[in-house]
Parts: structure tokens; C-alpha cells; sequence
């Protein structure tokens, strides 16, 4: 059944604000869940996050107080909704697991996004980070392993595989290689403008958490993974915030915002297991069919132009949180040693490449190499031992 959220009204603002006992929601069982619904929770956070820190950069370039006033409004709202959802997450899950389980949502979400986006070459930059994530999935796998002593596979419960992607090592590029080529505002399909707000905002998120936790640890080699890693998610949240075409006006990005809210939590009221989380997503996407509208008028009333001219008529089919693995293997066969040049993506490194990656390393196995070897070092075997028709270790081509 189609649903356009242009013609639907949900709750009205001055009835949005919650007190703390609506707020305070029941964590989901982390032994229990279905590992997507914890991968949806995740997901919506950096959804939310990325909401509150565009309105609050729209407001910091405008000299409207009535434009800031109506911003200020909808974005406690959407802090609030930002608070419940990251609030459903168990304080009784490490940091460790928490970060597996944002690793899943790396792997899985960018998957799907690669596997339905219609233009070819922002298909091709979801394939290329998708690879990345894949590797610091398996990564992450190890120091679990190490500091806690269980496999990430009780996380992510054989829904997504957990081995080598893209070696991390090499994911290290110089800062003018991970800049894309956006698309074309006036004749991208509006799915495209919604798969690159949703894929910057889950990177963006993830790199405010691996920042944030990294030094939280004691083992030195936790600490140097963190930020290893996390300096690659800012790289991530460059390639793919360069795909939005920084042509859109700033009313054309609220509604471009606003509507893909509404897309997500309709596609996640749609798919959820857990009946208390599905009517979380069920009461936002209420709250977001009326914060869509708000930014409407002001799209009218600033930029003189109807809504209708840069959203779809209709929410497309929802997006879905589902295993990959067939899709991931084809990638890992035919993409493992791609590398960036430019905007464009090349087999053989360069000199840009080559000069990166010896300032970085210095010479020296970064940490995510030497996690591996501590592993081995620590059980006297590689992290899994792989079965019959699995992807052997990769190796990048030599450079």
C-alpha cells in the first residue's frame, strides 16, 4: 500500500513534548532481541542525531528569530525522540558490543542501500565503503574476543558474517581521495537523495561514537583500535556527505531531512518485531508527519517553491534490515583491492595512496594488524576458522 506523507497529518506540535515518565523507556533484552531490532535502534540515533545538528547549523545562517524559533521547537522534539530511541539501548551491553552491533548496521544498511540505488555510480560508493565496514566488523571481532572472551557472532546472531573485508590498513587514503562527485539535484531519482542522507548520518554517528568511547578503555590496544578505525569513519562521512549535491537550498535539505524520517521510521514501524519498539517508531513517525508539513511552509514561504517538486510522491518500498551475505561475497570477490583516485575509484595504488599511507604508518603495522597478531598470540589461532566456500584471508594486491 502506498503511503505519501504529504497528505498524511500526525500529531500536532504543542501536543509533541513528553515528560519524563513517557521518556523513560524499557531498554530492549539484548540476550532476547531480535539483533535488527537493535540494528534499527542504532540506526534511527544517528537518524535523529543528524536531524538536531542540521537544524541547529540552519539555524547558526539564518537571521530570522521566526525561522529560529519554529527550528528551536521542532529540534527539542526531535531530541527528545533522540533520547528515547538511543535510550532503548541496555546499559547492561559494553561498549564493545554496542560497537559490533554499529558495525552490523555498517554492513547490513549500506548493503541494502548499494543493493536498491538506481544510479550506478552512488551505487558504486556504497559498494566501495560497504567493504571498509565489513573489515572493521571482523576487526572489532577480535579485540571482543581478546578482552571479553566471546565471539561477536552471539551479537550479531549469524545474520552477517564476521571476516576479513577490505584489510583496514588500507582503507588509510589521502583526504582529496575520498571526495566524490555529488549527484545531480535536479535529475536524481529522490530514493538516491534519501540513501545518501541515511548512509552520512549512520557514518556520522558512528564516528561521534568510536571518538567519544575510544579512550574509555585501559587496553592499549582497544585505545589504538578506536582510533584507528575512527579516523577512517571520518573518512567515510566525507566520501559520502560529498555524494548530496551542495546545490540544495537550505529548505530543500529540511524537507529532504523530514521526509526521510518519515521514510525510515514508516519502513521500521513496518518491519519490527517488538511490539514496545514498533510503537515508538509508530508514535515519531507520527511526530515527523507534522514536522514534514512545518518544513514545508517554510520551503514555500523561503524559497517560493512547492515540496512536491524535490520529494516523491510516495514513500518507496521500505527499507530493510536483512542479511547480505551472497551480495557481500560477490563484492569481496570482484572489489577487494580498489583503491580512490579523485573522485573515481582505480585497481593500482599511486602516489597519493602510497605517500598516505607511509606518513600514517610510519613504517609500522598499525593497530589493526596488531590486533590480530595479539589474538593469535593470546589463542594460538586466527580469529575463525573458515569453512568450505568462504572468502579466504584477503590480501591486498601488492602495491
Amino acid at each position: 500500500m502506498s503511503f505519501n506523507p504529504l497528505e498524511q497529518r500526525g500529531i500536532p506540535l504543542d501536543r509533541q513534548v513528553r515528560n519524563w515518565r513517557e521518556l523513560n523507556v524499557q531498554p530492549i533484552d539484548p540476550d532476547r532481541c531480535d539483533p535488527y531490532t537493535r540494528c534499527r535502534i542504532i540506526a534511527m540515533n544517528g537518524i535523529e542525531v543528524e536531524a538536531i545538528l542540521f537544524s541547529h547549523q540552519l539555524a547558526r545562517n539564518t537571521v530570522d528569530p521566526e525561522v529560529k524559533r519554529h527550528l528551536a521547537e521542532t529540534r527539542y522534539i526531535e531530541a527528545q525522540q533522540q533520547k528515547a530511541v538511543n535510550w532503548l539501548l541496555p546499559g547492561v551491553s559494553s561498549v564493545l558490543e554496542t560497537t559490533i552491533a554499529y558495525e552490523q548496521v555498517a554492513v547490513d544498511l549500506t548493503a541494502w542501500v548499494a543493493r536498491m540505488e538506481p544510479d550506478p555510480y552512488l551505487q558504486q560508493a556504497y559498494q566501495f565503503g560497504v567493504l571498509e565496514d565489513f573489515d572493521h566488523l571482523y576487526r572489532y571481532a577480535n579485540l571482543y574476543e581478546m578482552i571479553e572472551h566471546r565471539k561477536a557472532e552471539s551479537i550479531v546472531d549469524n545474520l552477517t558474517e564476521v571476516m576479513p573485508g577490505r584489510p583496514t590498513k588500507y582503507h588509510h587514503r589521502h583526504p582529496y581521495d575520498n571526495v566524490r562527485d555529488p549527484y545531480d539535484k535536479s535529475g536524481t531519482n529522490p530514493l538516491s537523495k534519501l540513501h545518501a542522507l541515511t548512509i552520512m548520518a549512520a557514518e556520522q554517528q558512528t564516528m561521534n561514537f568510536y571518538m567519544n568511547t575510544g579512550p574509555t578503555y585501559m587496553e592499549p590496544i582497544a585505545r589504538q583500535l578506536y582510533q584507528e578505525i575512527g579516523l577512517i569513519e571520518e573518512e567515510h562521512v566525507t566520501h559520502y556527505e560529498s555524494l548530496v549535491d551542495p546545490g540544495e537550498t537550505w529548505w530543500e535539505q529540511l524537507v529532504n531531512h523530514e521526509y526521510n524520517e518519515c521514510y525510515l521510521y514508516y519502513s521500521f514501524m513496518e518491519q519490527e518485531s517488538d511490539p514496545k519498539v514498533k510503537a515508538i517508531w509508530e508514535l515519531h513517525l507520527n511526530m515527523e508527519l507534522e514536522h514534514l508539513h512545518a518544513a514545508c511552509d517554510l520551503m514555500r514561504r523561503h524559497d517560493g517553491r512547492e515540496p512536491q517538486e524535490v520529494l516523491a510522491p510516495e514513500l518507496p518500498n521500505v527499507l530493510t534490515f536483512e542479511p547480505n551475505k551472497q551480495y557481500l561475497r560477490e563484492l569481496l570477490d570482484t572489489q577487494m583491492d580498489l583503491t580512490t583516485l579523485g573522485a573515481g575509484y582505480v585497481r593500482e595504488a599511486h602516489e597519493r595512496f602510497e605517500k598516505m599511507q607511509e606518513q600514517i604508518h610510519g613504517g609500522e603495522e598499525p593497530p589493526s594488524e596488531r590486533v590480530m597478531v595479539q589474538h593469535d598470540e593470546m589463542f594460538g589461532r586466527e580469529y575463525r576458522v573458515q569453512s568450505e566456500g568462504e572468502h579466504p584471508d584477503p590480501a591486498m594486491r601488492e602495491k
